[in-house]
């Protein structure tokens, strides 16, 4: 991290919900979050390179207050919403029950690398219709896909997902890797300084990405490796897990 080798972080820490991590870490106040956040954004920003930024999950009654914090260090790209799906019934009725995360997506300096065309979304069957009119012969609009938006509809994990893990807040594959493959380079490095389920590393792993990560819960730890043997099918050792 001294010598700014870190492409990408990307950060899913406790949101102050009171959900069980094996720890209560997720029993801080929304100051607390705050603060603690900018301590361990401390930790690796030395080590983030000039082209190199951050995607920070969180929940909307922080992301004000910590958002304005980051930005002390950092230049604000984006502001993401990622609807989670949820089933209409149910919900609260005092008020509009919250269906979505915020993720704060941030760079180092305005130099940061990030590449449209891997994550481009095909056009749908209707539109590729359209372009064959006469008008459009020739045109190579249709061929990359349409790039996405700061909305992305990517559904929480049900029991009968096949990614599913007992984990309270595991975050689906295809954001994980929309982040990497939008904002670090081929040969690059993602850091995970909260590993929690694992998604993080497990995307990297998939997309061939150096993953150097951090988790406190040696439970999550040893599902973390389980997982990753079963799911990418390692013929050979591809990771290590350490004890400092």
């Amino acid at each position: 991290m001294k010598d700014e080798g870190i492409d990408l972080v990307i950060a899913d820490p406790p949101y102050g919900l009171e959900k069980n991590h094996g720890n209560s870490s997720d029993m801080k106040s929304s100051e607390e979050l705050v603060e603690w956040t900018m301590k361990w954004i401390d930790l690796p920003h030395p080590g983030i390179k000039k082209s190199g930024s951050i995607h920070i999950f969180t929940t909307w009654r922080n992301s004000p207050e910590m958002f304005s914090s980051v930005k002390r260090k950092m230049i604000m790209v984006d502001e993401i919403i990622r609807d989670r799906k949820v089933s209409s019934t149910g919900g609260s009725t005092r008020w509009f029950s919250s269906v979505h995360d915020t993720i704060g997506y941030l760079a180092k300096t305005r130099g940061y690398h990030f590449d449209i065309d891997p994550v481009r979304i095909p056009h749908d069957p209707q539109t590729k219709k359209a372009g064959t009119r006469s008008r459009f012969k020739g045109s190579k609009w249709l061929e990359p896909g349409h790039d996405p938006k700061d909305a992305w509809s990517v559904s929480r994990l049900h029991r009968l997902h096949g990614e599913r893990e007992d984990h309270p807040t595991r975050k689906p594959l295809e954001i994980i890797e929309r982040m990497i493959r939008a904002s670090c380079p081929p040969d690059g490095t993602v850091l995970d300084p909260l590993a929690g389920s694992g998604t993080i590393i497990e995307a990297c792993v998939g997309n061939r990405i150096f993953c150097p990560a951090h988790e406190i819960n040696r439970d999550d730890c040893s599902d973390i490796e389980w997982r990753i043997v079963r799911n990418t099918r390692c013929t050979q050792p591809t990771f290590a897990i350490m004890e400092s």
